[in-house]
């Protein structure tokens, strides 16, 4: 199974040898000629600031696309994450053009709101660590007077983050590193690193992974540990370096950022104190326990009495509801993408004024989607005849307005698996259905839409006009 990978740079050589080994010379083969296209994207990664080029790693790892340490240096990792974003987008300029950097670092930004990491000092344990409090909702003191922590949990309790704390006295690394690395009949070492002031340990078992951390200092030692379900990898793996890069064992002072993304004191790679947990205390199998609050299927947007607008990819197979109220589709055209569906005990209407030309290239808009939450309120920027957001499942359906807050288009559909990282989809294209559409359709099912009219309507006006539409298959 793929293992995590730590300092891919400073640490490659000494990842390859087992703990205690000692590297014996080799013959090494002829070097590869370089990588022009490498080459010269290294030159000019290495030409940007210090402080932007971890900030560019940084927001590739919440967009999906680099799984390393954000250390500033460029490496092949570095080369296909900006390149993997390219692709992904569809975008046509380099990687490293200041329009796409921008954009980039803005990706990234949403992704690290959307999954509401927040990176803040744990009074338990005293260690500086981002959460994603989007995913790990559960927050408990740790049990027992030793050690100091505190637990978070997904909801379903399929994913949980420990911080840990031993005085001077209490433990030591290599009783930790001991204890993580012993066998156990259900459970495999993948990795294990052990140095004078930090320890990393990896393990599975037939469920489950975890990840382990410990450093020592002059107030003992202190760590975390993330335990998750195997079957949640591709999701939480980057996790994982989310985490371990805003993970500092032993602050200078607290650090607080709810909610947003790291101080470069937080996010840079570790620095030669940190270290990883007790394997006894890590869960050996996690449950595989249902989701807490699924996502709707669709977004729908009241438009008249009785009406709810909506996008005909998302009712394929459906017998709707809104609410708790059974629904019926009044009329669906799949060549334009849009359903009309009658509900009843819905909110009153709201319909912004469809706006009669395409959103220009780079132009921001604003997504009103359902969420089992409620309405969520989504950035995005036009791309083509789609847009870029992080938009979350079940978003087919939901208002697009620009800033002048005409509607824009509606969501024309959404994967059925998207990539998740930390719970949550980072931004990605998706097509919309443009406000002439919806102005045609909806006057071809009697519900007026003064095409180009009277705008103004705000995100927080329409919000309360949105609403989730599930299926009873």
């Amino acid at each position: 199974m793929p293992r995590i990978r730590l300092r891919a740079a400073a640490l490659a050589a000494t990842l390859a040898l087992p703990v205690g080994a000692t590297a014996q010379p080799a013959q090494r083969p002829p070097a590869a000629a370089p990588d022009p296209a490498v080459e010269a994207m290294r030159a000019a990664f290495e030409a940007l600031p210090e402080s932007e080029r971890k900030a560019l790693q940084d927001a590739l790892v919440w967009t999906g696309d680099y799984n390393s340490v954000v250390s500033g240096a460029f490496g092949r990792r570095t080369f296909e994450g900006l390149n993997a974003y390219r692709t992904r987008t569809g975008e046509a300029r380099d990687p490293l053009d200041p329009g796409v950097r921008r954009a980039i670092l803005a990706a990234g930004e949403a992704a690290r709101r959307a999954a509401r990491f927040g990176v803040r000092t744990d009074p338990a344990s005293g260690v500086t660590i981002g959460v994603p409090e989007h995913l790990l909702s559960k927050r408990t003191a740790l049990p027992g007077p030793l050690p100091a922590g505190t637990r978070w949990q997904s909801a379903d309790g399929r994913v949980t983050l420990e911080t840990r704390a031993f005085p001077p006295e209490a433990a030591s690394l290599d009783t930790l590193f001991e204890r993580a690395t012993a066998p156990t009949p259900d459970r495999r070492v993948t990795y294990k690193l052990k140095r004078p002031d930090f320890i990393v340990v990896t393990g599975e078992t037939a469920t489950g992974r975890s990840y382990i951390r410990y450093a020592a200092g002059p107030a003992g030692v202190r760590g975390f540990t993330l335990g998750y379900d195997s079957r949640l990898a591709s999701e939480v793996d980057r996790l994982v370096i989310a985490v371990a890069n805003s993970f500092v064992p032993f602050p200078d002072a607290p650090a607080e950022t709810p909610g947003g993304s790291a101080p470069q004191s937080a996010i840079k790679a570790p620095t030669p104190a940190q270290p990883a947990l007790p394997a006894t205390a890590l869960p050996s199998a996690l449950p595989a326990l249902p989701r807490a609050g699924a996502a709707p299927a669709a977004t729908g947007l009241v438009v008249a009495p009785g009406r709810v607008l909506t996008a005909a990819s998302a009712l394929a197979g459906c017998v709707p509801r809104v609410g708790a109220a059974a629904a019926r589709v009044l009329a669906s055209d799949p060549a334009q993408g849009l359903a009309l569906i009658e509900a009843a005990g819905l909110p009153a209407p709201v319909l912004p004024a469809p706006r009669g030309t395409p959103a220009g290239a780079d132009e921001a808009l604003t997504v009103v989607a359902a969420s089992a939450e409620g309405s969520i309120v989504a950035p995005g920027t036009a791309q083509g005849a789609g847009l870029v957001a992080p938009l979350q499942p079940g978003a087919a359906g939901a208002p697009v307005l620009d800033r002048a807050g005409a509607l824009a288009g509606i969501v024309a559909r959404y994967p059925g698996a998207p990539r998740l990282v930390a719970g949550v989809a980072p931004p990605a294209s998706y097509p919309v259905l443009p406000g002439a559409a919806v102005a045609d359709f909806l006057r071809r099912n009697g519900i007026p839409a003064a095409l180009g009219g009277p705008a103004g309507s705000s995100a927080g006006a329409v919000a309360p006009a949105v609403v989730a539409v599930t299926c009873a298959r």
